[in-house]
């Protein structure tokens, strides 16, 4: 990326900056400050891990996602707070290399912003790996103890109490706006965040922000998308506004899982009449030759138009397929569109053409 960045002639300042003004950044270095000014400002700070009260990290007995990167070893037990993205690609993580995981979590399942059947699925799966999940569940205290920490789980009025070698504080992260003097500029805030519209700019003119320190889904491509977006727009350029809802989602766990659009719940609360296909791994044949059967691929369509509007998947290798799905709603595609595209054989794809055409009663291989 510094490579890059030289390329085209970015030039880079180390420090800490804020705003003077709403065209003027102030640098801050071991050796002085320096300011700079421009019609045009980005905000892009991104974001650093949430600290819960009576989970403040030592780095030691009590990780963030940060310290769990750069372990120097492998625990013997871990508890992971939060079963979100996070919590769930380091639960798989840690137990494929041996440790004892438990994941602790204040909801009823995991990954609670996933459509509710890929969510179950996946859950299945981990605890089949030996993965210990605690539900409707907090840490209500913890003491630490030599090399160990003791945690009491409070569930409902039962409180529980284990040893672990380290805990995982995995419940999401906050917006790096600390000392960026947004109040001075009068730059709005929401929920923490920095409120932006479809072009990521602000209230103020000529302030923009992107990434993490903005609303949500909190994706490496999101934020780089809003970025070229933002610089088309500066340039005088005409981008297209930003849709949160075509975004794809990826789980790094085993199983992946991938989605983009809405899940049946919200489908069916938007549009009522849905069709809902689904395929499994088992039907494919490239699937079952490569021994990875386990999984599905569910799409949801608007029954009356066609329209796509939400893709689910989880099984082997799905965040390399949902890219299809991507530019089906991009391209704004119809069911016929999907069902009448030809797919290579024998491949994994296959199954995304074959989820549409049991959406409509028409699947072929099952």
């Amino acid at each position: 990326v510094e490579f890059l960045l030289k390329k085209n002639n970015v030039f880079i300042f180390n420090g800490v900056g804020s705003f003077l003004d709403k065209s003027t950044i102030q640098i801050k270095t071991e050796g002085g400050s320096t300011k700079i000014s421009s019609k045009n400002i980005i905000v892009s700070t991104g974001a650093k891990p949430r600290v819960l009260k009576g989970l403040e990290p030592d780095h030691k007995n009590i990780w963030t996602y940060r310290d769990a990167l750069v372990a120097d070893s492998i625990p013997k037990s871990i508890l992971i707070v939060g079963a979100g993205v996070i919590g769930i690609e380091f639960a798989y993580f840690f137990n494929s290399l041996g440790s004892k995981v438990s994941v602790i979590d204040i909801e009823e399942n995991i990954l609670s912003t996933a459509d509710f059947e890929i969510s179950d699925y996946a859950y299945r799966q981990l605890k089949n790996q030996g993965i210990e999940f605690i539900f409707a569940s907090k840490v209500e205290k913890i003491i630490k103890k030599g090399d160990q920490v003791s945690v009491t789980i409070l569930n409902n009025n039962l409180k529980k109490t284990n040893n672990y070698h380290k805990i995982l504080s995995a419940v999401g992260t906050d917006a790096n706006i600390d000392g960026l003097n947004l109040e001075k500029v009068g730059i709005d805030l929401q929920g923490g965040l920095i409120k932006v519209d479809s072009f990521c700019r602000t209230n103020i003119e000529g302030v923009f922000a992107i990434g993490d320190v903005t609303e949500g889904p909190w994706l490496a491509h999101k934020a780089s998308h809003e970025g070229i977006l933002v610089a088309e727009k500066i340039a005088g350029k005409k981008p297209k506004a930003l849709d949160v809802n075509k975004i794809p989602a990826c789980v790094y766990s085993n199983p992946q899982i991938a989605s983009i659009g809405l899940g049946e719940k919200e489908a069916k609360n938007k549009y009522k009449d849905i069709s809902i296909g689904k395929f499994p791994f088992s039907a494919n044949g490239k699937a079952l030759t490569e021994g990875e059967e386990v999984g599905f691929i569910k799409t949801i369509f608007v029954k009356n138009t066609g329209e796509l509007v939400g893709a689910h998947m989880v099984g082997s290798e799905v965040t390399e397929l949902i890219h299809g799905f991507s530019i089906g709603m991009s391209l704004e595609s119809t069911e016929e569109e999907l069902m009448n595209t030809i797919y290579p054989h024998p491949t994994l794809s296959e199954m995304i053409h074959e989820s549409v055409l049991n959406a409509f009663d028409r699947a072929l291989h099952i």
